[in-house]
């Protein structure tokens, strides 16, 4: 995956609560382009493999279950500075502390329930996209 291109999940939450539509619209209004996206449902064990990072923290348990306890939008998007300028688009983690206007302050419950997930670097953008699709699931 290049440079210009990132990874994002909406979340469990965000998913049950209808809001994955505003949040793609959100996305493609930032001049994000879509070129992967599919709905899925991870088990306890997928979101461990795509959490293992975590797996030390006293957290990991509850973000697994979390993430396996519905459906997700996994979707890689491509941008000039994708990284970087998704990061800005989706907010602080907690979404009290999250800029006006974000993602995570619009549709995000809680620090865990943020509504979604955005690679924090090139290098994890591609082996999270790679974690959901392979290169013939990619549009260019």
């Amino acid at each position: 995956m290049a440079a210009n291109r990132t990874f994002t999940m909406i979340k469990p939450d965000a998913f049950e609560a209808g809001n994955s539509g505003a949040i793609l619209k959100m996305i493609e209004e930032a001049g994000f382009k879509i070129v992967a996206m599919k709905a899925t449902q991870l088990t306890p064990e997928l979101a461990g493999k795509f959490y293992e990072v975590h797996k030390e923290r006293p957290f990991y348990a509850d973000l697994c279950a979390y993430m396996s306890s519905g459906p997700i939008i996994a979707a890689i998007l491509e941008k000039d500075n994708a990284v970087e300028d998704f990061r800005k688009l989706i907010g602080a983690t907690n979404p009290a502390d999250a800029a006006e206007g974000t993602i995570r302050k619009i549709f995000a419950k809680s620090i865990e329930a943020n509504a979604v997930h955005g690679s924090d670097s090139d290098e994890n953008a591609a082996i999270e996209g790679s974690f959901y699709f392979s290169q013939a699931e990619r549009v260019g």
